[in-house]
């Protein structure tokens, strides 16, 4: 299983407010922290806001922060928000499957597998659970 770049960056743009709780931080500190693109976080910053995880602050002062409980932020339910919902293999979609196998096919039925075993690993923890460590993180994101 892979996530793509935006997921990767909602996630750290996710603990990085999370470890800095109250706190409004600039998506430039977050960027240069993580060496991303600033422009390129903003998009994903706007994004996790329509999604409702974090508000933007405006002003000069401005820039963003948690705006739910980090219990309640289900890390699969996140990657599954950003990633959306293409199926992992063509054989999951049976709208635009042309394999000639898919009917008897034992694989598909071993990547559903996995696929519900990644997510339900990822649904087992909180952005709290991934900021128990909120020490030791402050430290490396606050260099």
């Amino acid at each position: 299983m892979q996530i793509n770049l935006k997921t990767d960056y909602s996630l750290r743009l996710l603990l990085f407010v999370a470890t800095h709780p109250g706190e409004v931080v600039s998506v430039g500190r977050v960027a240069e922290v993580f060496g991303i693109s600033a422009n390129h976080l903003t998009k994903v910053a706007r994004s996790l806001a329509n999604l409702g995880l974090v508000e933007m602050v405006r002003g000069r002062s401005g820039g963003l922060r948690l705006s739910c409980d980090p219990k309640r932020v289900r890390v699969g339910e996140v990657v599954r928000l950003i990633e959306g919902t293409a199926p992992l293999v063509e054989c999951f979609d049976a709208q635009t499957n042309g394999c000639v196998i898919s009917p008897v096919c034992a694989l598909k039925g071993a990547l559903r597998k996995a696929q519900s075993a990644f997510f339900g690993v990822l649904d087992g923890y909180s952005l709290e659970d991934l900021t128990r460590n909120r020490a030791q993180l402050q430290k490396l994101l606050n260099r």
